[in-house]
């Protein structure tokens, strides 16, 4: 539902800005789920050498039978650790950049902090981003997630009978995503509260941002961190105002509406001291 609604196209061109900035040769992605965005974004992400970085999946319960589709239907640009990874605790030998998609709030703050840290300790650069929001929107966007489900239920592959019987029969499968979604939106992490989790995180090597996109159905808190190769260390805000201007395809990531409404429309944002 995340991708028919292009959810998160609007944090594409910001994204692939930082990955560039880190020099990033890998992308690991933690609670990948089924995937989430990483399937549409995967086809259009370059580096700074012009080559698109590996991206890994990775989850902790990891479904075999998803992994075989995904690096079938990426043709491989996109791969799924075949092994449970628990996002608190990463194995070594998982370097890159690191993202997390609709997730960060199931952690409570202790564990949030640590996994800000870890990426920190280790010099690897995070990206953190929610669509849930404790706001009246957002609160209200979430009444239209169950009449989404029945509009896409029948088109979820792979197909399955259980999932038209919990959906249109015996609508639990609508209710659930009702109530989860309600529940994501009060759990989820404000601007403030992310300020706070990487309170004493701060390097001259290493940068935080954070702020919110719009451009899509709900608006996007992000919390991107990395080790800055840049010679260019002035304000953040000033590198910001050339994210228009990045030679990137942007076919998978528009937001429908028309090209004024493909650029990101920076609502908030605030350059934490290094």
């Amino acid at each position: 539902m995340w991708n028919a609604q292009q959810i998160y196209s609007p944090i594409a061109p910001r994204l692939e800005r930082v990955i560039a900035d880190s020099r990033a040769r890998c992308i690991v992605d933690l609670c990948s789920g089924s995937g989430g965005p990483w399937l549409r974004f995967a086809s259009e992400l370059t580096s700074d050498g012009g080559s698109s970085p590996q991206v890994l999946l990775t989850d902790k319960y990891p479904s075999r039978g998803r992994i075989r589709r995904i690096e079938t239907e990426t043709g491989n640009r996109v791969s799924f650790y075949p092994d449970p990874v628990d996002a608190r605790e990463i194995p070594a030998e998982l370097t890159g950049f690191r993202t997390i998609f609709s997730t960060f709030h199931h952690f409570g703050p202790r564990e949030a902090r640590a996994i800000l840290k870890s990426s920190f300790e280790q010099h690897q650069g995070i990206g953190i981003f929610e669509a849930a929001k404790c706001d009246p929107r957002t609160l209200a966007a979430v009444i239209v997630v169950p009449l989404l489900a029945l509009r896409l239920a029948p088109l979820i592959q792979p197909f399955r009978w259980s999932r038209i019987f919990w959906t249109y029969c015996l609508p639990v499968i609508p209710l659930t995503l009702w109530l989860d979604g309600m529940l994501s939106c009060l759990r989820s992490y404000s601007q403030a509260d992310l300020r706070e989790l990487i309170s004493g995180l701060e390097s001259d090597s290493y940068r935080w941002e954070i702020g919110e996109e719009r451009g899509g159905p709900v608006p996007i808190t992000y919390l991107l961190g990395w080790p800055s190769t840049s010679s260019d260390t002035g304000d953040i805000r000033s590198e910001n105002t050339a994210i228009d201007s990045l030679q990137i395809k942007r076919s998978a990531w528009q937001v429908p509406g028309g090209p004024g409404e493909n650029a990101p429309d920076v609502i908030a944002e605030a350059a934490i001291p290094r």
